[in-house]
């Protein structure tokens, strides 16, 4: 029952209007203040100080920065022109484009609104001057930035692994076939739709055109492999992985592609200190409210009353996966995570769920979120940027949500798509 009541409480004080963060801590003191134990507030600040102290979260601002740093230096141009040589003939034309370069782009950023607010741009302004579908542009956009996080380099799975400890090396390696499988899923829905809509096809290009855009995204298309190879072979970290990226960025916008002034440094050090903030103070918050929760056992409660409804880990994992949905239908994917991992992770191990193949779940539950209203992050962010209401939109993006599903019951129903490659590069996915 408290389970119940906290959760209501928090979220009703989101839908209320009230930030992410502030409704954590107001939850969580709330509560204690209810039970009668204040002397338990004095925990706030080292419990809010110690959630944010682990060094896997340094990587975060970093992967911000080296988003924002392409997505400013000419970067995002180049591989869009790139994947439009690749697969701009197939039917769907430049909707096929916008998801095979969001795809190229998830290798650097690891951000969905990165993607979305950067990239996102010049594939709507693309597809919009060759004469396609607003609508139809804005939720393939959309769509298509939700691969970001799942495929690594991955800012929600540093967050993931930073709350259980799981090796960050084996989330991106875990995110790697269910990232690609999202893409062919996108893909095939949008030829669907282009074949029913009779969209027309794009001139195929010639072997010169597919060289020379290979050539201009040379440069950018190594930031993905020096990222893995880099950890995988021990040269750095995950978290020095994001410094390195930020560095191959800024080199790049500066000196190779000279696209970035350095009077435009300051705006994009300040965006990036903005959206790290944001993101590590709810990761503050959430450390307090994941301690009351804790505290108070509400993860026994939970796990007992899903054991109570059955011990079939397929039927508790479909329960787990639809708290998860609803949840990201009215909170931000980073609070989901934060909120939930210490409930279920308990639960998943119980059942005996590798943690590696919950965490690609859990992700992927978080950007299906990011589509669903009225909370959704990429909506507002594509509808603000493309100018088409989040409606429309949402009536546009039900065939790209059903691939992104049917590749979520895929990694629930076959673990080996989430922990097939861990355990080939390094031997087990725990």
């Amino acid at each position: 029952m408290l389970a119940l009541i906290v959760l209501l409480a928090l979220v009703g004080l989101i839908i209320l209007g009230v930030p992410i963060a502030i409704a954590l801590g107001v939850t969580a003191v709330g509560t204690y203040l209810a039970l009668g134990e204040p002397a338990i507030l004095t925990m706030l600040p080292q419990r809010m100080y110690s959630a944010t102290t682990s060094f896997t979260l340094l990587a975060i601002p970093f992967f911000i920065l080296a988003g924002n740093l392409m997505n400013t230096g000419g970067v995002t141009e180049r591989i869009f022109r790139f994947a439009a040589a690749l697969v701009g003939h197939i039917r769907g034309g430049l909707g096929q484009v916008n998801v095979l370069a969001s795809l190229i782009f998830s290798g650097m950023s690891g951000a969905a609104v990165a993607d979305a607010a950067g990239l996102g741009q010049v594939e709507f302004k693309a597809m919009k001057d060759r004469g396609y579908d607003e609508r139809f542009a804005a939720a393939i956009t959309a769509a298509s930035s939700t691969i970001g996080p799942v495929f690594p380099p991955s800012i929600p799975f540093v967050i993931f692994a930073s709350l259980t400890g799981v090796s960050v090396v084996k989330l991106f390696l875990a995110g790697v076939v269910p990232g690609l499988l999202m893409a062919a899923a996108l893909m095939v829905a949008v030829y669907v739709v282009a074949v029913i809509r009779k969209f027309p096809r794009e001139m195929r290009a010639s072997y010169r055109e597919v060289w020379d855009s290979f050539k201009g995204a040379l440069l950018p298309l190594g930031t993905p492999f020096i990222i893995i190879a880099g950890i995988l072979s021990g040269v750095f970290t995950p978290t020095e992985a994001g410094v390195t990226a930020s560095f191959y960025a800024a080199f790049l916008g500066l000196v190779v592609y000279r696209e970035i002034d350095l009077k435009a440094l300051p705006a994009i050090l300040w965006d990036t200190l903005l959206h790290t903030i944001r993101v590590l103070f709810v990761i503050a918050a959430a450390g307090f409210f994941g301690w009351l929760l804790i505290h108070q056992r509400v993860p026994n409660s939970v796990i007992n009353a899903l054991l109570s409804i059955s011990e079939n880990p397929i039927v508790i994992m479909s329960l787990i996966v639809t708290i998860l949905l609803v949840l990201g239908m009215f909170l931000e994917g980073i609070a989901v995570i934060v909120i939930t991992v210490p409930i279920f992770m308990p639960i998943m191990s119980t059942l005996g769920v590798d943690p590696i193949q919950f965490g690609v779940i859990m992700i992927m539950c978080s950007m299906i979120g990011l589509l669903t209203p009225p909370v959704g992050m990429v909506l507002f962010a594509i509808s603000s940027v493309t100018k088409v209401p989040v409606a429309a939109l949402v009536r546009e993006l039900w065939p790209y949500l059903l691939g992104i599903i049917a590749v979520l019951l895929l990694v629930i129903f076959i673990p080996q798509i989430s922990t097939w490659l861990p355990e080939l590069v390094m031997g087990g996915s725990r």
